[in-house]
C-alpha cells in the first residue's frame, strides 16, 4: 500500500468517527416521524425488508417453521425473531413487514414482554407494516371479492393489536407477475397513499427509466375519479439490494471490512461503488430522493449480519459528504420515501391502463400462469362462494360463530398469494392449498348446519334437524350420500339480494317426485349423464342419470325441495327425451337459438329478442405446443408454469372429426360434442335461459409423444372486431385491448400469441357496430383475440419442461395415475353492444356467487316434514335495485355487522343500470332488528371514512388527487346512495 493511500484511509477513518450518524430520537409513527433527508443532497432511502412467500417451493407451514431446508433454506419464525433483536440494538434501524399470515402465527407464540417491545417498535416507526394483507396477493388470477377479504383480514389484525400506528398506508406488490388496474383502485379505496412494485415489462421499464417516468399517478378507475387514483412507483432493483450489496447470509457479496490493519479492507471501494450506484439510479428518477430495497426472498434470518453491514455502509458513505459527496443515506420505509416525494410538491405523469402482460425478456411473457392449475383456480373461486354464503347464514341465524368461519377465511387469505391461485407453486404445495380450503369448507359446513338448525324449524317442538351436507363432487355428477336413498331434501341458499331462477341438476339412480316449498309437485325430468362425464377418472358413482328441475329462489334466502322416489309403475320422464346422433341439431328457447350441423360444428347463435345473430366457424378445442427450451437465454425460453411460449402461432385442432349427440327435453336442450377421448363440450340452453352455457371437459392431456400441450377453446365468429377486444380486471372494470399494441410504449412484437394474452377473471368480449359476443368464465383464465372475430380462452395446460423461474418442476398435473381432468363452464352472450352489460354483469355474478346447495337425508313423510320445518325464507321483504350487489354481510359480534354494498355497473354501460342508485340499508336487516348506528369505513374496514386523510398529488395536466369525503358518502338515516362501481363499507349496530 502506498503511503499517500494509507494516509487517505486514516483521514477517512478519523472523519468517519466524527461524522457517525446520530441516532434520531423517535417522534412516533406516521409521516411526521419520517426522516426527509437533506433538500440539498441526493437522499437515499434504505428499506430493509424480507419477502416471505406464503407457500411456493414449500408449504406455508414449512416456510414458517423452517422445515424442509433441503428444498429451500427459509424459516419465517427465525426471521422475525432475528429482526426484533436487531431493531432492539439500534433505534435508528427500520424494517418493514408485509405478510400478516406469517406475522399472525409468530405473534400468537410470543410472550407479553416481546409483544410489548414489538408494539413499541411500531409506535416509534421502527417496525412498519406495509400493504398489510394476509399475503401479497396475485393480481391476475384473483377476484376483487377475495382481494378485499384478504386485505381486510390482515388489516383487522393490525388494527386490533397495534392501533393507528399499525395501519398500512402503502401497497407493496413487489413480486406479482404483472399489475392490475383494479388492484390499485382497491388499494386507493382502502385509503392507501401509494403503491410500489418490482416487476414491469422489460421494454416498459427501459422506456420509463429513459424518460424518467418510473413514478406516476395511476388513475386506476374509469368510474371513481380521484377516489381511484394512487401514486405508484416502479422500484429500481426489483425488490433486491443493489448489485454487489446483498449482505444476507445466502449471498456471496463482500461485507463491509473496515479495519485498515487487515489486507481485505474494502471501505474505499465499497463507498465509491455505492455512490456510483446511487447516481446511476437517480438518472431514472425525477427528485433528489431515491429508494433502495435491501432484502429478498426469506432474507434476514440473521438480521444482525444485514443491519451491521448497513450501519457501516451508511456511516462511511455519509462521511464522504465532507469530501464533496452529495449522497445522503439513511434508514427509511416506503411510506417515508413516499412522503418525501409528496413534499417535493411537483406534478407527476399519469397512467390509465394496466401493467399486463408482463415480459421479462423478448420470449418470456408471463401469461401462462393466467391458466396454470385450472382446477385449483376453480376450487378457490368455489371456496369464496361458500365463505360468503356461510357468513350470511351465520349472521341471519345470529350464531356469532365468526371464530369458526376464520378457518376458511384464513385458508382463502393464503390462497390469494401470488404463488397460490396463480398456479406457480410446486405440486405438493398446490395440494396443501387445496387441503386448507377443503378443511375450511368442512368447518363452514358445520356452521351452515347450525344456521339451518335455527332457521328451518317452525318452533321449538320441531324434531332435531338431520345434518345438512355439501356434495363436493357435484361438478362431475356425483353425490354418493344420496345414491339409492328413498327420501332426501335439497336446500338452496341464494347469497344475492335478487331473486334467482336456476335449473338444478341432481345425480340420481331412479326417478323422484319433487315438492316445492308450497308442497306442489315440481316438474322434473331425468336426463342422461354424458359419457365424457361418466368416464372421468376418480368418479366412483355408478349413477348414470340426473334429475333436472327449475328452482325459483327468494332474494337472500333459501328454498327447500323434498325428494321422494316414485313408485315403480310411474313412467319416468326420461322417455320424453328426444335424442339424435350426428344429425343437424337446433337448440331453441324463448330467447335464443343455437344451430349445429351434422358434423357437430357450432353454426350460429341467434338472439331472438334482438333479431341478431353471430355465425361461427371451427369453434372448438385447439392446442399450442409448448416450447421445450433449456432457458439458457431468451431464444431458448421454455413454456412453463409462468411462461406461455408456443412453438407456432397457429394452434392445431385436437381432432379432425367430432361426434354430436343432441338431447332435447323441456327443461334443457343439450348438444354433447365429443372431439376425442380427452376433450368434449356440452352446449346447453335452459328453459327461459338468457345464456348459452358451455360445459367443457379437458384431460387427461396426452403426452406420450413427449410434447407439452396448452389447450384453448376458440370461438371464431364473423364479427369485425378490428384488432380490439375487452377483458375485465379482477371481475370489475373492463379494459380495451388492441392486438400487438401497448398504450405507453412502442411495443416490439416478438411473440404473436402470448404477447396478446391477458387475464380473463370473469369475461372477455369482441364487438362490431351491431353485435357483441361475450364469453363469461367460471374462474380466471388467460386469453385474447389473436385473429379478428375470434376469442380464444386457454382452459388447461400440461407441460414437460420447467421455465426456470424458480418452481423447479414442469407443470404436469396428474390424478388417479394419469393426467388431470379439468372441467368448467363458459356462458356465451350475443347482444347488441348497447344492451350487453346487463347480461354480462348478472351472468358473471351468477358464476361466482351462485346458490349453495346442501342435502339432508330424512325418513319423514312429506306431511310431517312440512309441518315441522320452514321450507322457504328470505331476509328481504323489499325488492332491491338490480344494479346493487351485497358484497359482504358478516356478523362481527352480538348486534354488530360488517356490510359492503356495491354498484356493480360501470358508467355508460347501460342507460338504466349505470345511473346512481339509492336504497335503504335497513331493508337487509329487517329479520334481525332495527339499525341503531351506522359508521362508514374505508374499503378495508379498518378506519372510519370520516377520519381518512390521503396525501394530495398533482398530475402533469394540473389535475389534483385531493380526496375529500364527499356529500354522497354521508348517510341520510339508513339510506345509501351508490354511484357506478362504488363500494361502500359499513359497521352496523342494531338496537
Amino acid at each position: 500500500m502506498q503511503i499517500s493511500t494509507y494516509c487517505g484511509l486514516i483521514l477517512l477513518i478519523v472523519a468517519s468517527c466524527c461524522f457517525s450518524i446520530p441516532i434520531k430520537q423517535s417522534n412516533g409513527c406516521g409521516y411526521e416521524a419520517c426522516n426527509l433527508g437533506d433538500p440539498n443532497k441526493l437522499n437515499v432511502h434504505i428499506v430493509p425488508h424480507s419477502h416471505d412467500d406464503v407457500g411456493w417451493l414449500k408449504t406455508v407451514d414449512q416456510y414458517y417453521y423452517g422445515a424442509r431446508n433441503d428444498i429451500q433454506h427459509a424459516g419465517v419464525q427465525y426471521i422475525l425473531d432475528s429482526v426484533m433483536m436487531a431493531l432492539d440494538e439500534n433505534p435508528d434501524r427500520r424494517f418493514i413487514y408485509v405478510e400478516i399470515g406469517f406475522f399472525w402465527r409468530w405473534w400468537n407464540q410470543q410472550a407479553d414482554d416481546m409483544k410489548a417491545k414489538v408494539k413499541q417498535f411500531v409506535n416509534d416507526g421502527r417496525l412498519e407494516f406495509i400493504s398489510g394483507g394476509w399475503c401479497m396477493n396475485d393480481e391476475a388470477s384473483t377476484h376483487y371479492n377475495s382481494i378485499i377479504d384478504q386485505h381486510s383480514l390482515g388489516a383487522e389484525f393490525l388494527r386490533d393489536n397495534f392501533g393507528e400506528c399499525g395501519r398500512p398506508k402503502i401497497g407493496w406488490q413487489i413480486d406479482p407477475f404483472g399489475h392490475s388496474r383494479e388492484q390499485a383502485s382497491l388499494l386507493a379505496q382502502m385509503g392507501f397513499d401509494g403503491l410500489f412494485f418490482g416487476r414491469a415489462d422489460y421494454e416498459d421499464r427501459a422506456t420509463r427509466n429513459r424518460t424518467r417516468t418510473m413514478e406516476m399517478v395511476w388513475k386506476a378507475s374509469a368510474n371513481l375519479n380521484d377516489k381511484g387514483w394512487l401514486f405508484t412507483g416502479v422500484l429500481p432493483n426489483g425488490y433486491g439490494a443493489p448489485s454487489s450489496f446483498c449482505f444476507d447470509y445466502r449471498c456471496s457479496d463482500s461485507p463491509i471490512m473496515d479495519d485498515p490493519h487487515f489486507q481485505d479492507y474494502n471501505v474505499d471501494e465499497r463507498v465509491r461503488t455505492f455512490i456510483q450506484i446511487a447516481h446511476d439510479e437517480a438518472v431514472g428518477y425525477t427528485t433528489n430522493h431515491i429508494i433502495m430495497t435491501f432484502g429478498g426472498d426469506f432474507q434476514y434470518g440473521n438480521a444482525n449480519e444485514g443491519f451491521k453491514n448497513l450501519d457501516k455502509l451508511m456511516k462511511y458513505v455519509n462521511a464522504q459528504q465532507t469530501n464533496g459527496s452529495n449522497v445522503n443515506v439513511f434508514y427509511s420505509t416506503p411510506s417515508c420515501y413516499l412522503y418525501a416525494l409528496n413534499k417535493v410538491d411537483r406534478a407527476w405523469p399519469s397512467k390509465t391502463d394496466d401493467f399486463f402482460p408482463y415480459a421479462s425478456n423478448p420470449h418470456g411473457f408471463w401469461t401462462g400462469y393466467f391458466t396454470s392449475r385450472a382446477a385449483l383456480k376453480r376450487y378457490e373461486r368455489h371456496s369464496n362462494n361458500i365463505l360468503q354464503a356461510t357468513r350470511q347464514l351465520n349472521a341471519f341465524a345470529d350464531l356469532n360463530l365468526r371464530d369458526s368461519i376464520f378457518t376458511l377465511s384464513e385458508a382463502m387469505g393464503v390462497a390469494q398469494h401470488h404463488d397460490a391461485v396463480s398456479g406457480t407453486e410446486k405440486q405438493v404445495v398446490a395440494f396443501d392449498y387445496a387441503q386448507r380450503l377443503s378443511d375450511g369448507i368442512a368447518v363452514a359446513e358445520n356452521v351452515v348446519n347450525q344456521a339451518y338448525a335455527k332457521l328451518l324449524p317452525k318452533d321449538s317442538q320441531s324434531p332435531p334437524l338431520v345434518s345438512q351436507f355439501l356434495c363436493q363432487l357435484s361438478n362431475i355428477s356425483q353425490c354418493l350420500q344420496i345414491d339409492g336413498q328413498d327420501r332426501f331434501t335439497l336446500t338452496l341458499w341464494n347469497p344475492t339480494i335478487h331473486p334467482v331462477m336456476q335449473h338444478v341438476r341432481v345425480p340420481v339412480r331412479t326417478d323422484y317426485t319433487i315438492r316445492d316449498p308450497t308442497g306442489q309437485t315440481v316438474f322434473s325430468e331425468l336426463f342422461p349423464i354424458s359419457e365424457p362425464t361418466l368416464n372421468i377418472p376418480g368418479r366412483t358413482s355408478i349413477t348414470q342419470k340426473q334429475i333436472i328441475f327449475k328452482a325459483s329462489l327468494p332474494a337472500l334466502g333459501f328454498n327447500t325441495y323434498y325428494f321422494e322416489t316414485k313408485p315403480d309403475q310411474v313412467t319416468s320422464g326420461e322417455s320424453k327425451l328426444k335424442i339424435t346422433h350426428n344429425e343437424e341439431c337446433v337448440l331453441k328457447n324463448q330467447n335464443l337459438r343455437v344451430d349445429f350441423d351434422d358434423q357437430g360444428n357450432l353454426h350460429q347463435i341467434i338472439n331472438l329478442n334482438q333479431n341478431i345473430g353471430v355465425s361461427f366457424s371451427n369453434q372448438g378445442f385447439y392446442w399450442y405446443q409448448g416450447f421445450a427450451g433449456n432457458n439458457s437465454q431468451s431464444d431458448f425460453q421454455a413454456s412453463g408454469a409462468y411462461i406461455f411460449r408456443p412453438v407456432a402461432s397457429i394452434p392445431q385442432p385436437v381432432s379432425q372429426t367430432r361426434s354430436l349427440t343432441c338431447i332435447i327435453a323441456e327443461s334443457v336442450q343439450t348438444a354433447v360434442i365429443v372431439f376425442n377421448d380427452w376433450t368434449s363440450q356440452e352446449i346447453s340452453l335452459y328453459d327461459e335461459g338468457e345464456f348459452v352455457e358451455v360445459e367443457w371437459t379437458v384431460g387427461p392431456i396426452p403426452i406420450d409423444d413427449n410434447i407439452g400441450k396448452e389447450i384453448i377453446i376458440r370461438y371464431n365468429t364473423d364479427i369485425d372486431s378490428q384488432s380490439k377486444y375487452y377483458t375485465d380486471a379482477n371481475g370489475r372494470e373492463v379494459l380495451e385491448r388492441t392486438r400487438d399494441y401497448r398504450p405507453t410504449w412502442n411495443y416490439t412484437v416478438v411473440e404473436n400469441v402470448s404477447g396478446n394474452y391477458y387475464p380473463i377473471n370473469s369475461r372477455i368480449w369482441i364487438k362490431d357496430q351491431n353485435r357483441q359476443l361475450t364469453v363469461l368464465t367460471d374462474r380466471s383464465e388467460g386469453g385474447g383475440s389473436i385473429l379478428d372475430g375470434s376469442v380464444e380462452v386457454m382452459v388447461h395446460r400440461r407441460l414437460l419442461y420447467d421455465d426456470r423461474l424458480g418452481v423447479g418442476e414442469p407443470l404436469n398435473e396428474v390424478a388417479y395415475g394419469e393426467g388431470l381432468v379439468v372441467r368448467g363452464r363458459h356462458f356465451l352472450i350475443v347482444e347488441p353492444p348497447t344492451s350487453s352489460a346487463r347480461f354480462h354483469r348478472i351472468g358473471s355474478q351468477r358464476l361466482y356467487m351462485h346458490p349453495i346447495v346442501t342435502f339432508s337425508l330424512t325418513d319423514q313423510e312429506y306431511v310431517n316434514y312440512s309441518a315441522a320445518y320452514r321450507q322457504t325464507w328470505s331476509a328481504l321483504t323489499d325488492t332491491l335495485p338490480l344494479n346493487i350487489h351485497l358484497l359482504t354481510f358478516e356478523q362481527l359480534g352480538q348486534k354488530e355487522y360488517l356490510v359492503r354494498v356495491e354498484h356493480y355497473f360501470e358508467l355508460f354501460e347501460d342507460d338504466t343500470y349505470s345511473q346512481p342508485v339509492s336504497f335503504d340499508l335497513q331493508s337487509i336487516f329487517k329479520s334481525l332488528g332495527a339499525i341503531n348506528s351506522t359508521v362508514e369505513l374505508t374499503l378495508g374496514a379498518n378506519l372510519p371514512l370520516a377520519e381518512l386523510q390521503r396525501l394530495e398529488w398533482l398530475t402533469g395536466d394540473k389535475e389534483s388527487s385531493r380526496m375529500a369525503v364527499s356529500k354522497e358518502a354521508s348517510l341520510e338515516g339508513t339510506t345509501i346512495r351508490l354511484t357506478p362501481m362504488q363500494i361502500r363499507t359499513f359497521e352496523v349496530t342494531l338496537t
